[in-house]
C-alpha cells in the first residue's frame, strides 16, 4: 500500500467513527422512546456512555477483522452495498452480545437498530457522493509496461485503475513506440527505456501486462523496479498464473493475486503491512509506546540534556536528514554524542571507533543508545516507527544500492528506532558488502515477515539482548 492510499483509508475509517458518533448524537437529540432514562442527566452518565463505547467498540473490531482497504480506495457502488449488508448483521450480532454482557437495558430492545441503520444508510449514500467527486483527484502516477492494445483487451482496465486515483502516465510498448494507444495515452518508450523513464520521472506504480511480455523482460522490469524503490502490479491474463507448475521464477512463493472488481492483479512484492488491519495495529502501538516513552523518561532526558551542556556546551540535539517512507526526507532528532558533528544535510563521514570526535558523556550515551531515545519524538510525528529498517543517511542510499539492487524496497515502510538487523548483530560499520548485504537482508526479511508479535521481540531484544550492542560504539 503507497502511503498516498494508506493516508486516504484511514481518513476514510475516521469518516465512518464520525458518522457513527453523530448517529448517536442524532437519537439523542430526538429523545427516542426507551432510549433516555427519567433523570434528566442519565443519558450522559448513563445508557448513553454505554452505547457510545459499545457502538464505537463494536465497529472497531468490524474494521479490524473485516476492514477491506479495496472497499476504502474502490467507490463501486454495488461492491460497497455488500459491504455495508454484511457488516450490518457483524454490527447488529456484536453490539447486542455486548449489550447482554453489560446488562445495557436500551440495547436489550429492539429500537437499538435505529441508530445503526442511521449510521450506515448514511455512511453508504455519503462515501458514493464522495466517491462520485473523488474519481478526478490524481493519488499516484502510473506507469504502464506492455503492449497497449493488450491493455485495451483488459475490461475496463484504465477506469477501474482511476477509480483507485491513479493517473496513467504513459505506456512503454516496444511495438507502438510513440504511436499512443486507443485511450489516447502516450507511449513514452520501448520497455529497455524503463530505467531512464524512472530515473527522471516521478513514478509511484507500475503495471505490468505480462502476457505481452518475455519472462526476461518482465524479471528486468521487476529488478529495475526495485532499485527505484517502486512496486509492481502484474495483470497475468491467464488464470493459472500462479499455479505450481506455471509459477514464474521471478515470483516469490508468497506472490497471491488481489482483484480489481474480478481482474486479478498480482502484486510482487506483497507485505502484511499492506493490511490495513495490520497497519492500524502498527499505528496504534507505535503512538502508544512512543508516548509512554516520552512521558516515563521525560526526567532521564532533563539529565542527559544537562550532562551534555556541562560536558560540552553546544546544542543539545543533533538533527541530521535521513531518508524514510517511500525515499522522502527527514530530521531525525538525537542526543549529540560529538564535539564536531558532521553536515546533518551532506555529512559523508562515519564514525569510527575510538573517534575523537566523541566526548565523555558521549562515549556512554553511544554505548548504551542512550542518544537514540529523542527518535520517539519522530515516531509521534509520523517520521518513523518503533520498529524498522534502521534510517540511513542521503549518501549511503547510492553506496549500498550499488552493492545491493533491492535495497529500496526497505522504503516500503517507515524506518524504525530499532530493527531486526540491529538485534541480530548487524549495526555499526557497514564497511564490507558482506556488512551491506546482511543488513538489507535481515530488513527485507522483516518488511516480508512482519508480525505484532515480532515487533513485541525485537523490542524486548533492543533491550536485553548483548548482540544488539556488540557493534555500539
Amino acid at each position: 500500500m503507497i502511503p498516498k492510499n494508506r493516508h486516504l483509508a484511514i481518513n476514510h475509517v475516521a469518516l465512518e467513527f464520525l458518522l457513527l458518533n453523530f448517529s448517536l448524537l442524532a437519537v439523542l437529540f430526538f429523545r427516542l422512546p426507551g432510549m433516555l432514562g427519567t433523570h434528566p442527566h442519565q443519558p450522559f452518565i448513563g445508557d448513553f456512555m454505554w452505547l457510545v463505547l459499545i457502538f464505537n467498540l463494536s465497529w472497531g473490531l468490524i474494521i479490524f477483522l473485516n476492514g477491506d482497504l479495496d472497499l476504502y480506495l474502490n467507490f463501486e457502488f454495488r461492491k460497497r452495498m455488500r459491504y455495508v449488508v454484511l457488516n450490518t448483521f457483524f454490527f447488529v450480532g456484536m453490539t447486542y452480545t455486548l449489550g447482554l454482557v453489560f446488562n445495557i437495558e436500551y440495547i436489550l430492545q429492539t429500537n437499538f437498530l435505529i441508530p445503526i441503520f442511521l449510521f450506515l444508510f448514511i455512511n453508504l449514500f455519503l462515501f458514493e457522493y464522495y466517491g462520485r467527486r473523488r474519481r478526478n483527484v490524481t493519488l499516484a502516477r502510473a506507469l504502464v509496461v506492455g503492449k497497449g492494445n493488450e491493455w485495451n483487451e483488459l475490461s475496463g482496465i484504465s477506469r477501474k485503475i482511476r477509480r483507485r486515483g491513479y493517473d496513467i502516465v504513459g505506456f512503454l510498448d516496444n511495438e507502438q513506440h510513440r504511436d499512443g494507444n486507443a485511450e489516447g495515452i502516450e507511449v513514452l518508450g520501448k520497455v529497455d527505456d524503463l530505467t531512464r523513464i524512472l530515473g527522471n520521472s516521478e513514478i509511484d506504480e507500475i503495471f505490468v501486462t505480462v502476457s505481452s511480455l518475455r519472462e526476461e523482460e518482465v524479471r528486468e522490469t521487476i529488478e529495475v523496479a526495485d532499485y527505484y524503490g517502486i512496486r509492481v502490479n502484474l495483470l497475468p491474463g491467464a488464470p493459472g498464473f500462479l499455479g505450481e507448475k506455471a509459477r514464474p521464477s521471478y515470483l516469490g512463493e508468497k506472490a497471491r493475486p488481489s482483484y480489481l472488481e474480478g481482474l486479478p492483479v498480482i502484486r510482487v512484492r506483497q507485505t502484511p503491512l499492506d493490511k490495513l488491519h495490520c497497519f492500524l495495529l502498527k499505528k496504534i502501538f507505535d503512538f502508544a509506546f512512543a508516548l509512554a516513552v516520552l512521558i516515563m523518561l521525560a526526567p532521564v532526558f532533563l539529565v542527559i540534556a544537562a550532562l551534555i551542556y556541562l560536558d560540552n556546551k553546544g546544542p543539545i540535539f543533533y538533527k541530521p536528514v535521513r531518508k524514510g517512507e517511500a525515499g522522502g526526507s527527514f530530521h531525525c532528532y538525537k542526543f549529540r554524542t560529538m564535539s564536531v558533528c558532521d553536515d546533518p544535510v551532506n555529512g559523508t563521514k562515519s564514525t569510527v571507533k575510538n573517534d575523537p570526535r566523541i566526548t565523555r558523556v558521549g562515549k556512554y550515551l553511544r554505548k548504551y543508545d542512550l542518544d537514540e531515545l529523542p527518535q520517539f519524538i519522530n515516531v509521534l510525528k509520523g517520521d518513523m516507527s518503533v520498529v524498522g529498517p534502521r534510517p540511513h543517511r542521503v549518501f549511503l542510499e547510492q553506496d549500498f544500492r550499488k552493492v545491493v539492487n533491492d535495497y529500496m524496497v526497505r522504503h516500503y515502510v517507515k524506518p524504525g528506532v530499532t530493527g531486526w538487523a540491529q538485534v541480530n548483530g548487524w549495526r555499526g560499520p557497514t564497511v564490507t558488502n558482506e556488512q551491506k548485504r546482511q543488513r538489507i537482508k535481515h530488513d527485507l526479511w522483516y518488511i516480508e515477515n512482519w508480525s505484532f508479535w515480532l515487533d513485541i521481540k525485537i523490542v524486548f531484544l533492543t533491550v536485553f539482548s548483548k548482540k544488539t550492542r556488540k557493534n555500539a560504539f
